[in-house]
Parts: C-alpha cells; structure tokens; sequence
C-alpha cells in the first residue's frame, strides 16, 4: 500500500527531509507533511551572506528566511536544522554565473542552484540522514511513470516551476516530492493561514537571490574586476555608433539604457565578449527561429539520438515566463537543434531550452539544454551577417 508520497510505508515510518527556504510554500509542504503523519525534518541552507539583500523585499535563503523556516519549524513541531552551504554556492553557483555574463550570455542561476546545491548536495545530505524522500515548495508535479517517476507542469500555470528544474536527473527525479503540484498559490496562501504560520502573507523570493536592488553588476564588477573593459557599440548594418564600458552590462534584447541616440529604436542584437563588441539594430532582427543547445539532461523515453533523428515534434520554453511553443528537435553535424516553428524574440546563449511533451497543466517535461548560439533569418537575409555555422567556442551569436 502507497502512502500519499508513493513510497510502500505507512505514513509514521517514512522519513521525509523538507529544504525550507522561509517562505510560504516550502513552510506549506512540512505543514502538510507533519500533519500527513510523516517525519519530517526541515533543512534551510544559508547560501550566502546577503548583507543588504538579505533584507530586501522578495530576497530569500538568507538572514531574515532562515529565521521565518526556524520559526515554522517551532510552530508545526519539527525539527530543524541550518546548514552553511556558502562555499558551495559561492562555487557552483555564483562564480559560474559571472563567468557566463562575462562571456555576453544570460546565464540562470536558479538553474544552477537547483542541479548542484539543492539536488545534488542537499539530496545527498537528505540520503545520508536516512530519508525517504527530499520534498520542496517548488510548483511542479511528479508522478509514477513505469519503474520511475516523470515531471509535469503543475495545475498553476502561472506558477509552473518547470523551467527551473528541466536539469533534474532521473535518478533524483524518483526521490523527489513536490507536494504543491496540484494547488494553486492562493489555495497555498490559506493554508498556512489555516496552521498559523506566520509567512502567509510574505512576498514571493526574486529569481537572482544573492543580487542585492537588482542590480547583477555590482555581484559581476566585485568578483570580476576586470570585467568592465570598453569596447564598440556597433550597428547590425556595420556602422560603429559609440563605446560602452563594458558587455556585462547588456543582454539579448535590451533597449534602455545602450547609451547611444541615433533617432530610432534599436535593440541589443548580439554581444561578442572576446571582441567586447556590442552590436544593436532594429527589433525585427531579434526574431529567433533555430537554437543550438549544450548539456542537455534528457528525460524523454525515447533516447535522446532517435528523438533528434527522427527530428519529434515537442513544445519548448526559453524564457520561464513564456508559455510553451512548438517547436522539432533535430540533430546536425553532431548537435542537437531546436527549429522554432513560430520564432522567439530576444532569446540569449546562456538560457534555458526547457522541452515539454505538449503544452497546457499536467504536461510532461522532457528535459532541455543550454543555449549555445542563436540563428535569426532576419539579420543572415536581410543584413548579410555571417550564418548559423559560428566557429565552435565562439561566444558570439547572431
């Protein structure tokens, strides 16, 4: 017999480890569990020393969080522990994400956190404490699928957490839990009303946690001096129309703030970061029709080569906040593409490719990759830039 968590115990002698990051949906998940019966261990990882956003509105796993998942633990009765994961987050996340906006892409480092810190090395920490199962606040749902277990968009679509965690490996997959999958965020919000929890009502964390205002170059600028050299700022017709101070303070897509006035709206086009180059141009020149992706985690049932071979048809995400489109996966010369059948705009090397097997609640994810290069039709027909075949390790995209 399955306990609500799928795993053959009675509800008392499973143990389950909950990452509490102090807010209102991971409080939610050990609520629930406790009240389930389960025991429940609630673990908060101090990821950083958040100084002045270890204070601001919307920040999370530091200062102020910890001390809101200590005082949800003392409310439901469990109990729980603090661990100083700085050094491995400081590594494996942060370090990586100025690395890549260095390079001119548009890295995502809850991506990151979630592969490394939160499913590899708290999963391991859970394991080593005996447990169960690992379960998080995360809006998402899993099911068994055959021997193993699968992912799906949650029924929030306005909260669907897919995106985030496309990198999950399989095997992590069949010991995670994610008990919100199928409640929405106002439905999470009355429960913790309903238990007394003091996080209701608290704001939802940022996705750049450890950003203090917002503002990632100051993260970029303190850990990588050198990060500011000047360079040109060109047009996409070849026309130099200014300097900049350095590319880490542009992204695919950008329009404010490029520094130049030349009487028409131009856009962030590409960024060559060994160049220093930023090159603008009109907003049609951001339509993006072809991807390249590296360091894919497949999660498909169908192996990754016939899928790519068969060029199968799929849904895809490239920015979390965009609905699912359609989109082929196929392979050419060794790579895996994705030809995007409706085109994207402003999509950046350093994003997320999440793919899904059809679109709407309860759909399932597939895996997804990294963005390597772009190709837009636009700029190859129409200014004659050089094509989609860029010298390999060449962080310019067009």
């Amino acid at each position: 017999m399955l306990n609500s968590l799928d795993i053959s115990k009675p509800a008392a002698d499973t143990r389950v480890v909950v990452a509490m990051s102090g807010g209102v949906d991971s409080s939610v998940v050990a609520a629930i569990l406790q009240a389930q019966g389960y025991e429940v261990i609630g673990i908060t990882l101090q990821l950083y020393d958040g100084g002045a956003s270890a204070r601001r509105a919307g920040a999370c796993c530091a200062g102020q969080d910890i001390n809101d998942a200590r005082r949800t633990a003392e409310i439901i009765g469990i109990p729980h522990y603090v661990l100083d994961y700085e050094d491995k987050f400081r590594e494996q996340v942060i370090n990586p994400f100025a690395e890549s906006y260095m390079a001119g892409e548009t890295p995502i480092p809850c991506v990151a956190c979630n592969q490394t810190v939160k499913f590899k090395d708290l999963l391991a920490t859970a394991i080593d404490l005996g447990a169960d199962a690992l379960a998080t606040g995360h809006y998402i749902e899993s099911r068994a699928n055959g021997a193993h277990r699968s992912l799906y968009r949650p029924i929030d679509l306005a909260r669907d957490q897919s995106y985030f965690l496309y990198a999950t490996t399989q095997a992590q997959v069949d010991f995670l839990r994610f008990p919100l999958g199928k409640l929405t965020k106002p439905e999470t919000r009355a429960i913790a009303e309903q238990y007394g929890l003091g996080v209701a009502a608290k704001p939802d964390s940022q996705d750049i946690c450890f950003v203090a205002n917002g503002r990632y170059t100051d993260v970029i600028q303190k850990l990588r001096p050198n990060a500011g050299e000047p360079g040109d700022i060109v047009h996409i017709d070849g026309r130099v129309l200014g300097r900049h101070d350095g590319v880490v303070g542009f992204t695919i897509g950008q329009r404010k703030g490029i520094g130049i006035a030349t009487g028409e709206p131009l856009y962030v086009i590409s960024i060559n970061a060994r160049e220093k180059t930023v090159t603008v141009g009109p907003r049609e020149c951001l339509s993006t029709n072809r991807l390249a992706l590296r360091e894919i985690n497949w999660l498909g049932q169908m192996p990754l080569g016939e899928a790519a071979r068969n060029r199968t048809e799929l849904m895809v995400k490239v920015r979390s906040t965009r609905p699912p489109a359609p989109a082929v996966l196929m392979e050419q010369d060794g790579e895996i593409l994705i030809e995007l059948l409706e085109g994207e705009e402003g999509v950046s090397p350093g994003q997320a490719c999440v793919f899904y097997a059809a679109d709407g609640a309860g759909a399932m994810v597939l895996g997804g990759g990294v963005i390597a290069r772009t190709h837009r039709a636009v700029v190859d027909n129409v200014y004659q830039h050089r094509p989609f075949q860029t010298n390999p390790g060449s962080p310019e995209t067009v």
